[in-house]
């Protein structure tokens, strides 16, 4: 995975920003963990032949959104979120993982066990 580091992008409060397998930091050093996250994210967009992906991202943000009145709570409840935040300290998780793996993350978060 390529990592470009910088000091302007991504803008905002977000440090670090996956954009078709290229990450882009205001971050010195990533911690694996982040790198972890980001390289779920890369395995869904891979899956997702990577226009799908940023299409339902898109979409599921946009219906969570209307039921959480905190944009970071939305966030936190996408579907591709929810895989990578649960597994990205598990370092071996890809070798594991099966395809649509984030699909069992689609109903919201309180209603998960």
């Amino acid at each position: 995975m390529k990592i470009v580091y910088n000091t302007w992008f991504p803008f905002g409060r977000y440090s670090t920003l996956n954009f078709f397998g290229i990450l882009f930091t205001k971050r010195k050093q990533l911690p694996e963990t982040v790198i972890n996250h980001e390289s779920i994210h890369t395995a869904q967009m891979k899956e997702m032949l990577w226009i799908f992906f940023y299409l339902w991202y898109g979409i599921e943000y946009i219906f969570i959104r209307l039921f959480h009145k905190k944009q970071n709570c939305a966030y936190h409840d996408i579907s591709f979120e929810e895989e990578a935040y649960s597994n990205e300290k598990d370092l071996n998780y890809l070798k594991t993982r099966k395809h649509y793996a984030w699909w069992k993350y689609i109903r919201p978060r309180s209603i998960h066990k």
